[in-house]
């Protein structure tokens, strides 16, 4: 990647990212911890919804009714990356006050902005488009609403977004909780419904050699991978800590940076356990009655109830994923905002950037849905997880140099067993998706 020396060329904007709500939540000082910890809670689970978005859902029941609980490993791995990465993002713009849009933009050359300002582009449109067909499902399966209908009424999400960004960026934050809480009690009656095996849970956590030999359980491992540690969440998560209007001393950014990793670690978690519940569920209710082949939401929706002789199952599964579905809305707006402002100090007002995402999302689906019906959608899930999974190196390697140097972070570079273990992530993430690549090719010529 070609670059400029780190700090020799700054950025031309003096905006900061999300200029609306920069620095607006107060942070008191003197506060004990609890309030505190209240008060700078919010980023995380922002971030957290992406974590479990409608892609998610799909990867999820995909890899529980193919291959039981094997594949709880692949989403503990993730889960560990994604917090290592977003722990980076927020320190990177707690101090560095960028977020990693502009510090690419301010420390690469022109060239390299811009492709990785595309790059991270195409990440957004997959993650919409994932959004797109989530919400779209839901609809039909809660009121029978044709899914090309569904497709098309999700571009008036821009109103909601609108109407959350006027009331404050504090408000956004309550109801992203809200409807995660409501993600989580939907799946906590789930689980509690099939009654999933808990050895094979525990077994489940144990890594396998298989998931690297077994191309199609290979191809679902990246998916999930793509589907939980996403690219622009990196870039979202660096812009958004800068809401909090904290003391920019060195005890200050200590204590931000403290109390922000303390947010990410739950929220992540809490997304974590989301995302476990939908793959559990699928290895339950499905794998374990030899069901192997339901790996569509749709399917899922409609063998649930009657599996399990409970009505109020498929019903509370459609409603997690609207939620779901509605929730990562939110952060897909924000993230796209950030990217165009960060690369090419290009702001656009909200509604017209929401427009042209949602505009590019929505094309590719109606072709899905009007040529391919149910089953191209669950095609077009997964393999927006993996096209997730493939452009995340393009963020993460700019996040662990940047954090990792000390002409960008000062005294609050990363120490050198931080700098190891990110390398090695990065390392990792970049070798799946080489090994993807392959397989992929392999299984095409064959």
């Amino acid at each position: 990647m070609n670059s400029t020396p780190p700090g020799s060329r700054e950025s031309t904007s003096s905006l900061p990212s999300l200029a609306e709500v920069h620095r607006t939540i107060r942070v008191p000082i003197g506060a004990g911890f609890w309030r505190k910890l209240l008060v700078f809670s919010g980023p995380g689970f922002v971030v957290a919804v992406g974590y479990m978005d409608p892609g998610n859902w799909a990867t999820d029941i995909a890899g529980g009714s193919r291959f039981a609980y094997r594949l709880i490993s692949i989403l503990m791995l993730s889960n560990l990356m994604a917090l290592l990465l977003q722990t980076l993002a927020v320190r990177l713009g707690i101090v560095t006050q960028r977020d990693l849009a502009q510090a690419c933009r301010a420390h690469y050359s022109r060239r390299t902005t811009i492709w990785l300002w595309i790059f991270c582009e195409i990440a957004i449109s997959a993650c919409d488009l994932a959004e797109v067909i989530g919400s779209a499902i839901a609809l039909n399966l809660l009121f029978g609403l044709p899914l090309t209908w569904g497709v098309c009424l999700t571009a008036l999400d821009v109103l909601a977004i609108l109407y959350l960004q006027h009331r404050g960026f504090r408000f956004l934050e309550i109801v992203v909780v809200t409807l995660i809480g409501i993600i989580g009690a939907c799946y906590l009656v789930e689980i509690i419904l099939v009654r999933p095996s808990l050895s094979g849970i525990v077994g489940g956590f144990v890594p396998r050699l298989e998931i690297v030999t077994n191309p199609q359980m290979l191809f679902i491992a990246v998916s999930i991978l793509g589907a939980t540690v996403m690219p622009h969440n990196l870039y979202l998560h660096s812009s958004i800590v800068q809401t909090r209007a904290i003391e920019r001393t060195p005890e200050g950014l200590r204590t931000a940076m403290r109390f922000n990793f303390i947010d990410c670690f739950l929220a992540l978690n809490f997304a974590f356990l989301i995302n476990a519940a939908i793959l559990i569920m699928a290895a339950a209710a499905f794998n374990r009655h030899g069901l192997a082949a339901v790996a569509e939401i749709q399917s899922a929706y409609q063998t649930l109830s009657p599996l399990l002789g409970i009505p109020m199952a498929s019903l509370l599964f459609a409603l997690a994923l609207l939620c779901s579905g509605q929730n990562s809305t939110l952060t897909g707006t924000l993230a796209g905002q950030i990217v165009m402002e960060g690369f090419l100090d290009l702001r656009l007002a909200p509604w017209l950037r929401r427009l042209l995402t949602r505009g590019i999302a929505i094309v590719p689906a109606i072709i899905t849905v009007i040529f391919y019906g149910e089953h191209g959608t669950a095609r077009l899930l997964i393999l927006s997880q993996v096209i997730l999974s493939l452009q995340l190196s393009f963020a993460v390697v700019p996040l662990v140099q940047f954090t990792s140097d000390r002409r960008v972070m000062g005294e609050y570079t990363n120490p050198l067993w931080l700098k190891t273990l990110a390398w090695t992530t990065a390392a990792v993430i970049i070798g799946l998706n080489a090994l993807l690549l392959v397989q992929v090719a392999g299984i095409w010529r064959g």
